[in-house]
């Protein structure tokens, strides 16, 4: 039973506000984890996901600046959180409040841990014509 619906009048899809959408990637951001949140709201198996780049599912509206400063922040403090819209397989979308983690093995070894959660509406009509301008400016 899918546990993910879409919206009637568009193409954007839901999860429910219990779960969670978790991956894990290794340093290059290839992916090593995905749970089931994942590859239902993405429309993709495990098989699929695993050993992929991450931005498998990077929506085009995405503005890379908001990429720059993920990468920028998780470099330096460890942990990046904000909202992100991410591409389905179909080509339809999902919004997610997204929190990822450097780990550091005790090998030297970093990956990174990725933790979505259902975000809320008002911050993602704030951010629609945020990140429009930041793309017209790319």
């Amino acid at each position: 039973m899918s546990i993910c619906h879409k919206d009637k009048e568009t193409d954007e899809w839901f999860f429910p506000k219990d779960r969670f959408i978790i991956s894990e990637t290794d340093e290059r951001g290839i992916i090593t984890y995905v749970n089931d949140v994942f590859c239902e709201i993405a429309d993709y198996t495990e098989e699929e996901l695993i050993g992929q780049p991450h931005n498998i599912v990077r929506h085009p509206d995405m503005p890379r600046a908001a990429f720059a400063d993920l990468w920028e922040k998780i470099q330096g403090r460890g942990f990046w959180t904000g909202y992100v819209k991410n591409k389905r397989r179909d080509g339809a979308y999902y919004w997610v409040f997204a929190t990822v983690l450097r780990h550091v093995d005790p090998d030297g070894t970093i990956s990174y841990l990725s933790l979505r959660t259902v975000p809320e509406r008002h911050k993602i009509e704030e951010l629609i014509p945020v990140y429009k301008e930041m793309r017209s400016k790319e």
